[in-house]
């Protein structure tokens, strides 16, 4: 199969989405790999890397023009669109619930298309799990870069001094972005909070941390109490194939202080605060009665190297099945590909995008 790995143009994504020495298993396997010239230098890979790992570098319309089965890390912009053809297989992050645009163009377009953010294994989701661990460090460190109030935070030092309390972080949902919150969030000295529907991982969390964080269920009253007190809000809410559930709402941030942050990392799939909208590294934040809300849809391309690395460790294997088998007899065999497939045929087939696709507001990019 002829596999494309494509130089991402989503603004500040430095991630790729093959390193050199996936490139070389691949070819081990007997494939031919294109890479986008440039594609990987924002993680540290030039062309000659690639060419020595037995990839061709190539120009876009050669990539795009040529490739069977194409790699990528984000979701295809709309200036990507036209490129792609009918019966081209798509393998990336899709984040289809709430981009209603790009949901019809794969639909109309016959482009099967496979999500890494939907593949289930064992109940979990091991393509997203990487990511939402980097999303989840990054966000108490974003949230208490902008509590600083040169830049229209609260002035509160996360921290602490001594005879001072530090800030307090309520991070809402307690799953991989949210344990990986709560450890950068301890690990700074903050007061941490974290809620969640079900006390399983609650407890988990608790046995990890002991009296270092706090634990209470995601109910109405808890997030009215909480979010009050909060400095810094983190977002940790994730429903796979659909869009994430909306628990803060507009009337809560009336009863926050002022210049408090609320980092949403479930924004790629809507965001779980009601004034969220997608931000880009060029432009993250913007502020609503008074709070400061960062909603960056790729946080962990600001960290390309170690999520390249990362992400090529736990894709790979699905790449080189996919490649080896090709679609049909890929989603006969494997129950995991089949869980990760969004559109196909012209037709929608993950149940819970399907369930969601009446309630898309008409799509945000």
């Amino acid at each position: 199969m002829i596999i494309g790995v494509a130089r991402e143009i989503k603004s500040h994504e430095y991630r790729v989405g093959l390193t050199p020495e996936g490139v070389r298993q691949l070819r081990v396997d007997g494939h031919r790999v294109l890479v986008e010239h440039g594609a990987g230098v924002g993680s540290g890979y030039d062309d000659a890397s690639y060419a020595a790992a037995g990839g061709e570098p190539v120009d876009r319309a050669t990539l795009f023009g040529s490739a069977e089965l194409l790699i990528k890390i984000k979701e295809p912009l709309p200036t990507e669109y036209d490129l792609l053809r009918e019966g081209q297989i798509l393998f990336t992050y899709l984040h289809l619930a709430p981009n209603r645009p790009l949901t019809d163009f794969l639909l109309a377009r016959g482009v099967t298309a496979f999500a890494y953010e939907t593949l289930v294994r064992d109940g979990g989701t091991p393509l997203l799990t990487p990511m939402s661990e980097v999303a989840g460090r990054m966000a108490p460190l974003i949230g208490s870069y902008y509590l600083q109030r040169f830049l229209g935070g609260c002035g509160i030092l996360p921290t602490g001094i001594p005879g001072v309390r530090p800030a307090r972080a309520v991070i809402l949902g307690a799953g991989t972005v949210g344990r990986n919150a709560a450890c950068t969030a301890v690990g700074l000295g903050m007061e941490t909070v974290v809620l969640n529907r079900g006390p399983e991982r609650l407890r988990a969390l608790e046995q990890e941390f002991h009296s270092r964080i706090r634990t209470g269920f995601m109910t109405s009253a808890a997030l009215d109490k909480e979010i009050v007190e909060a400095d810094l809000v983190i977002g940790a809410l994730y429903a796979t194939g659909g869009r994430t559930p909306v628990v803060v709402d507009r009337q809560m941030l009336a009863g926050m202080r002022r210049g408090a942050v609320i980092v949403d990392v479930a924004i790629d799939q809507g965001g779980c605060a009601e004034t969220s909208h997608p931000t880009t590294h060029d432009d993250p934040v913007f502020k609503v009665d008074g709070i400061l809300h960062y909603c960056v849809a790729n946080m962990p391309g600001a960290y390309p190297h170690t999520s390249t690395v990362a992400l090529t460790s736990v894709t790979l294997p699905y790449v080189r099945q996919l490649a080896r088998s090709g679609v049909e007899e890929a989603l006969r065999s494997s129950p995991e590909l089949r869980s990760a497939l969004n559109v196909h045929g012209g037709e929608i087939t993950h149940p819970a995008l399907l369930a969601s696709r009446t309630q898309l507001p008409g799509g945000t990019h």
